[in-house]
């Protein structure tokens, strides 16, 4: 799948294309196929918004990634499990592999973006994710001197320049605590960028279904050992509208949307399928209006209109160039 489909490194649905990227489909399969992507997209943005309910009610990162990844768990290792009946054991150097891709862009990633949500507003932290296809790039340029092309460039500064505008916007408001917040949602993306840019050769060896599964589990326990050396027993004990909070985070807002995409993908092809999810930042930002009372002002209108803008010419020009 392409890296843009969700843009989210909190559990995403798996972003790095396989060998074959199917057709779209038509009629019936090409309706269904768009409503899968919708909802996906609208329900990983969704993730933002459990977290900043969740927050209200004096719970902090540890304890409430802890508690995410608790529900996640059986459900990410039984797609584990189911993806990889009948097929080759991994061997060593793959489980290295999966051990560090877990850690680095399901475990590092989701734990920096909880954490900076403590600290920003929901709109903006989805629109700094939003960038990770451009980081990407940025990281194949400097790990593998690839070219960028010009219309990417132009895309690239126009997002930038978008997530710049809500960020000064936001900052006016809240001072440090939006620079910080932002750092660590913006190293958040970047933690997920270095999975997708490693994940490639795992990805055709072992199935994206697979290695998100594999993956995942991998994070879910990093997140649980995480808990139990930070914290005390006691920290566990939390508002009872957390627990229900964490309990839809996993499925509605993690494991459903993961499937969805997929699905999707499987009817109308990647490359539309990333098209639909430039629904995800508006639908993050209405739902942050709507049920967090964020406000929304013209500044973060015209830097959203930016961001999308960009990323919509970024990946044109980016499929051109293949």
């Amino acid at each position: 799948m392409c890296a843009n489909v969700s843009s989210a490194p909190s559990i995403p649905a798996p972003a790095t294309p396989t060998p074959a990227t199917p057709a779209p489909g038509t009629g019936k399969s090409l309706t269904a196929g768009l409503a899968l992507a919708f909802l996906g997209s609208i329900a990983f943005s969704g993730k933002a918004i459990i977290v900043k309910l969740a927050y209200r009610h004096g719970v902090d990162a540890v304890t409430l990634i802890m508690y995410r990844m608790l529900f996640a768990l059986p459900i990410f290792a039984a797609m584990a499990w189911w993806a990889g009946r009948g097929q080759p054991a991994l061997t060593r150097k793959d489980w290295l592999g999966v051990l560090g891709l877990g850690f680095t862009g399901y475990y590092l990633g989701s734990f920096l973006d909880f954490a900076g949500l403590a600290y920003v507003s929901a709109g903006l932290e989805r629109l700094i994710l939003y960038l990770n296809p451009t980081l990407v790039v940025l990281l194949g340029w400097l790990l593998y001197r690839r070219g960028i092309g010009w219309g990417q460039a132009a895309g690239m500064l126009l997002s930038y320049c978008g997530v710049v505008l809500v960020f000064g916007h936001e900052a006016h408001l809240q001072g440090a605590n939006a620079a910080w917040g932002s750092l660590l949602v913006f190293l958040s993306a970047v933690s997920y960028a270095i999975y997708l840019v490693y994940s490639g050769e795992l990805v055709q060896r072992l199935g994206s279904l697979r290695l998100v599964g594999l993956a995942t589990t991998v994070a879910c326990l990093c997140c649980l050992a995480q808990f139990a050396l930070l914290r005390p027993l006691s920290a566990a004990v939390v508002a009872p509208e957390v627990i229900w909070l964490s309990l839809l985070n996993a499925t509605l807002c993690t494991a459903a949307p993961v499937l969805m995409v997929m699905m999707a993908v499987e009817r109308i092809g990647a490359g539309v399928a990333a098209q639909t999810g430039m629904v995800g930042p508006l639908s993050t930002i209405v739902m942050g209006v709507w049920i967090l009372d964020e406000p929304f002002t013209v500044w973060v209108a015209a830097g959203t209109v930016l961001v999308i803008a960009g990323i919509f010419v970024f990946t044109r020009m980016a499929r051109q160039r293949r």
